[in-house]
């Protein structure tokens, strides 16, 4: 074995001790099966009222639909993944169907965009919820390397946000949005590419579906393939019927917080009874945090564009490049935390999961309530300064590294095997109706003026943004006084092992 050779396996035997086998892939597949979702975050308001002249209302009301059913369908990824089909089969599937609705949207009609955008909400809202799960089988459920991978994973995801919007900005500059679709479609296809070559890594282990025999299996597949083309049809509907489409995502969101508690009820013993209590708590602030955090592609995204003053260093910023803002924070800051958390632990110290959701809310609360001092030493002409933005989205992004991630890892530790498909898909699911909230609170800080003058329509984002920040800091500081109760919900008594205890989980 020569000098390289050694190296090389040096190195991945040190990798494979900090991380399982499939780790890695998962890193890479996030990365790629996120670019297209950034290009159509940050563009499609701007493609359909600017390259199908669709007018702002409708325009508006289309991608709030959007974003809320990208989130809500989460769930169903979580109830189909594992039961009807392995999630890793779900997952390419998913992503050859966003593939289809990327080419379909690169056709400059409106027939076109409804069907492009119902093919690609039906593989994003099918296969994000897989890649969560893909990850967390790969870990015991003790496993304190779950909380470092998520980290990981989600840098990975705002690697491919950061491609996203930047080339989103300069290809909608030059109106090529054909071109752009057909940019998102390649990451994409880079995504399923890579899905095919890890496939073995990437097995299900605890799912409903490995129980059943083949014969059972195959009916699944059958079931589950009727489910997803039956999906495609229901939302080509549902998207031309935006206010119908967020009322049903609201509903939904109770409906599902409403099974959840039923099946607290319903635990064979107290331990995970109270685990899945915890976890409604913590969805409940989740709910909160992401309530403002939605604003970005909508109120906020609004505000940006007509009321502030974005030159910034002798550059005019484009609306999409301050979603980059967030992007950087995340990519350099997922890392860096995931190392600052395994220090704490090997210290002795541990930030537990309710300490990190109040640090999350009270940045993201911070992040609004700057708005206001901003508009108030706004211009002449009302245009408020940049600086003000980029402290705003600072704040946000540290919010979002205590929150979005390591919600991803509790779910994984506190919901039992059988039921971590559903709780993951609940628990994205709650942003869709979070995304819904945040429609209605922009429609609230826009007015019910037809002005863009900043210093007619300042008045109302400051005291929308004040309000919302006020009530996030607020929540922030009562999660923090809960922690406490929380902790006990998530203590775990010790059992007899077949041969070992189960140590307190550290949430």
């Amino acid at each position: 074995m020569n000098l390289n050779e050694q190296i090389r396996r040096s190195f991945y035997q040190r990798y494979t001790d900090i991380m399982p086998r499939g780790a890695g892939a998962l890193f890479f597949i996030q990365m790629f099966s996120t670019l297209a979702y950034s290009v159509l975050y940050s563009t499609l308001v701007l493609y359909i009222t600017n390259g199908l002249h669709i007018n702002d209302r409708s325009a508006t009301g289309i991608t709030t639909s959007f974003i809320a059913f990208n989130y809500a369908l989460h769930l169903l990824g979580g109830y189909v993944g594992g039961r009807f089909l392995s999630y890793r089969a779900l997952f390419c599937i998913g992503m050859a169907i966003q593939i289809t609705g990327c080419v379909l949207l690169s056709v400059p009609t409106t027939d076109m965009l409804f069907w492009g955008l119902s093919a690609f909400l039906t593989g994003a809202g099918l296969n994000v919820t897989c890649i969560n799960c893909m990850m967390t089988q790969l870990f015991r459920p003790d496993d304190k390397r779950r909380e470092a991978a998520f980290l990981w994973n989600y840098s990975g995801m705002n690697v491919g946000f950061f491609a996203g919007f930047t080339v989103s900005g300069w290809l909608q500059l030059q109106n090529a949005y054909h071109s752009l679709f057909l940019f998102a479609a390649l990451g994409n296809l880079f995504a399923l590419s890579l899905g095919i070559i890890h496939w073995k890594k990437l097995r299900d282990t605890h799912s409903s579906l490995n129980r059943l025999t083949k014969t059972e299996q195959k009916s699944a597949y059958i079931k589950g393939m009727l489910l997803i083309s039956s999906l495609i049809l229901c939302l080509r509907f549902l998207l031309k019927n935006s206010t119908a489409s967020n009322e049903l995502i609201m509903l939904a969101g109770i409906f599902m917080l409403g099974v959840i508690s039923f099946i607290a009820l319903r635990q064979p013993t107290p331990e995970r009874s109270n685990k899945i209590w915890a976890y409604l708590i913590l969805a409940f602030a989740s709910i909160a945090f992401w309530t403002l955090y939605q604003m970005a592609p909508m109120g906020l995204t609004l505000f940006i564009a007509r009321n502030v003053d974005r030159h910034f260093l002798g550059i005019l910023v484009a609306p999409q490049w301050v979603q980059n803002i967030n992007t950087i924070i995340i990519i350099v800051g997922g890392p860096v935390l995931s190392i600052v958390f395994s220090h704490l632990r090997h210290k002795g110290t541990a930030l537990t999961v309710p300490l990190q959701f109040g640090i999350g809310l009270l940045c993201i609360g911070l992040a609004l309530s700057v708005l206001p001092l901003g508009i108030q030493l706004a211009d002449v002409q009302g245009f408020v300064d940049f600086r003000w933005i980029l402290l705003c989205y600072a704040l946000q992004s540290i919010g979002e590294l205590f929150i979005s991630p390591i919600g991803y890892a509790m779910v994984g530790q506190l919901a039992p095997p059988h039921l971590q498909g559903i709780m993951m898909g609940t628990w994205m699911m709650m942003t869709g109706v979070a995304a819904t909230l945040s429609g209605y609170f922009s429609k609230m800080a826009l007015g019910s003026g037809l002005s863009t003058d900043p210093l007619i329509t300042n008045p109302g984002f400051s005291y929308t943004f004040g309000m919302l920040g006020g009530a996030a800091i607020l929540t922030g500081v009562a999660l923090l006084f809960l922690t406490p109760v929380i902790l006990r919900l998530t203590m775990e008594k010790k059992i007899p092992e077949e041969s070992s205890a189960i140590v307190p989980a550290q949430i």
